[in-house]
């Protein structure tokens, strides 16, 4: 894989730069947020590697940058911030996945082949299906001109159910969709998330958007 390592902790950079390099990956470095935005805009990689505290533009600007533009090379963040809202705040404004320092390489570069594996996906503005609105950079779902409060999760369920929209997905594929490699418990908490998102979505709308398919997995109605 072509990969972008923007990271400004020069011994930690030259580190993963060898130790990716030593995988057969070719690595581009950015020592700051300024040349890392240029090149993850410009460049042509399969991965971005983004840390989030840069000097001159830190990784979520990097990130909200690359969206803006429709540029949607798969971004994982690996940084120093472990919060759970650090977290949410990079899969809300668009990254793919997220990753802790210190990390290990075997797992850094099992989330790298996932991420390659899926390919990029066009993400438009809006998402829409039976009425509902979902807009990825403001975080809004709306059913005609009512709003819809979603918890960071159930935004990215339903995100990912529009995006495949017509489609039956099985929970697997939801669970690495949405989830990622974060997630290695019960499969069904995507039966009880594709609950929560339903008492939202449709109950007070008398709406069946999501159609459970027995046996299979799910399905978002098509217009």
């Amino acid at each position: 894989m072509r990969l972008l390592l923007v990271e400004d902790d020069r011994s930690l950079a030259e580190v993963t730069r060898r130790g990716l390099t030593s995988e057969g990956h070719v690595v581009d470095l950015a020592r700051d947020g300024r040349e890392g935005c240029l090149k993850a805009v410009h460049g042509d990689y399969d991965v971005v590697i983004l840390d989030i505290m840069l000097p001159l533009m830190n990784g979520y600007d990097i990130l909200k940058q690359m969206r803006a533009e429709q540029v949607w090379t798969p971004v994982l963040m690996l940084t120093a911030k472990d919060g759970e809202w650090d977290q949410a705040d990079a899969f809300d404004l668009g990254a793919d996945d997220y990753l802790t320092k210190p990390f290990s390489f075997v797992v850094l570069n099992a989330r790298l082949r996932a991420l390659a594996r899926r390919g990029v996906t066009e993400r438009p503005a809006q998402l829409t299906a039976k009425g509902l609105v979902l807009d990825p950079a403001t975080h809004l779902v709306k059913r005609g001109d009512v709003s819809i409060d979603l918890t960071p999760r159930e935004f990215n369920l339903l995100a990912y159910l529009m995006q495949q929209k017509g489609a039956v997905v099985t929970k697997a594929q939801i669970l690495d969709g949405v989830w990622g490699s974060e997630h290695d418990g019960d499969p069904n908490v995507v039966e009880v998330y594709v609950g929560y998102l339903r008492k939202k979505i449709d109950a007070p709308f008398g709406e069946n958007t999501i159609q459970t398919v027995r046996g299979v997995g799910y399905r978002l109605a098509m217009d």
